[in-house]
């Protein structure tokens, strides 16, 4: 079996990577104390690809938990999933980043970096055929942004032949600091931005105070779909930021007034709606290839008919000289409570925007200081 060692860094990784233990966990029938009471051998088919078995019907995540100061630790230590994670994986500093890109790449990040190392080449070894890392972190914050771009650097040093699989979230200025790193070193990077999660809390939740709870269990469901495949074809290797959905999001309450059919899901989740970053319009730019993964009991022939015509009404935003660049991939286990749920994933030339409008934005926060220090004779410190 293929694994895959997971590492969640700074307290946004950490805590979306919670959630996402939560959810993987839910679906493969593992309890929060480790033991397996699931009653569908599909659970414990692939297992291995992010479970070690310890014992009999004792599973422990794969997953290294990082930060630079100890409160988040605390928390997940002492959270409903504390006593799923082995002890030794939680690596921790006393000061932080305190948001400062620089301190988490070059100053407290780089003096616990090799005490991550040491646990990352621990989980690898003891793998039967290592097929790469995912790291969930933030590019806003010091850790997750500063030390997160170190980590990924010293492991690709360590393990170039392997996959390396980015879950971010995106804010603006310290992302400029990290994308040179990211075109770099990560194959696979899906973006994710907060002003998008909270569009979609707001507009098809209907969630008017949504909390980072609610904000993570999306992206924990995103995650979840992503992963039901371990890979899936790239055409271009520098080109690997990808827009991604969800469907069904439905209201609370809402769920008797909708069916939940093949023909709605591929019209949610191509409709805009749905996507979690607000770069991600859909009027702009063109498809390279997509790709969508069914979960729940369904019908093939009917996803791919429906994918196909999907490709038909929206002909002008793919790409003609790529050919069968839409696919379509089926897993029989549902999704927590879901009978069918289909997550969606493009490579399209309008994510060309972030790179467009993230420096814009960089810009004007650092005019906006320079004019603030001008008028302000005393020092100004960042």
């Amino acid at each position: 079996m293929r694994e895959i060692v997971h590492l969640q860094t700074g307290q946004c990784g950490n805590q979306i990577g919670a959630k996402f233990w939560e959810v993987v966990s839910d679906e493969h029938g593992i309890e929060p104390n480790g033991l397996y009471k699931g009653n569908n051998d599909l659970q414990l088919e692939r297992i291995s690809v992010y479970y070690t078995e310890t014992g009999a019907n004792k599973y422990v995540p794969r997953a290294i938990l990082v930060d630079l100061k100890p409160g988040t630790m605390v928390s997940v230590r002492f959270g409903p999933l504390g006593g799923l994670f082995h002890p030794k994986n939680f690596v921790f500093g006393q000061s932080g980043a305190g948001n400062n890109w620089a301190k988490g790449h070059y100053t407290e990040g780089a003096e616990l970096i090799d005490s991550v190392l040491d646990i990352v080449c621990k989980e690898a070894e003891a793998t039967d055929c290592l097929q790469g890392f995912q790291i969930t972190h933030s590019l806003g914050g010091g850790t997750g942004a500063g030390m997160g771009m170190l980590l990924i650097s010293k492991i690709c040093e360590e393990y170039p032949n392997r996959m390396m699989c980015m879950y971010l979230v995106v804010p603006t200025y310290n992302a400029t600091l990290s994308v040179h790193q990211l075109v770099e070193n990560s194959d696979e990077t899906f973006c994710v931005n907060n002003e998008a999660l909270y569009d979609n809390c707001f507009r098809t939740l209907k969630l008017l105070t949504p909390t980072y709870s609610d904000l993570n269990h999306i992206v924990s469901l995103v995650m979840s779909g992503i992963t039901t495949c371990l890979r899936f074809p790239v055409p271009f290797p520098r080109l690997h930021f990808f827009m991604t959905s969800f469907a069904p999001l439905t209201a609370h309450g809402s769920h008797q007034y909708r069916a939940v059919t093949i023909p709605e899901l591929t019209s949610q989740i191509v409709s805009g709606c749905t996507f979690f970053n607000i770069f991600s319009d859909p009027r702009h730019g063109c498809y390279l290839n997509v790709t969508a993964v069914f979960r729940g009991k369904v019908s093939m022939k009917e996803v791919e008919e429906q994918m196909r015509n999907v490709q038909n009404k929206n002909s002008a935003y793919f790409v003609k000289w790529i050919m069968d660049n839409v696919l379509s991939a089926q897993c029989k286990v549902a999704l927590g409570g879901l009978k069918i749920t289909v997550t969606f994933l493009g490579n399209r030339s309008c994510q060309q925007y972030r790179a467009i409008t993230v420096p814009e934005l960089t810009s004007q926060m650092f005019n906006a200081m320079n004019m603030m220090t001008a008028s302000d004779p005393r020092p100004y410190c960042m």
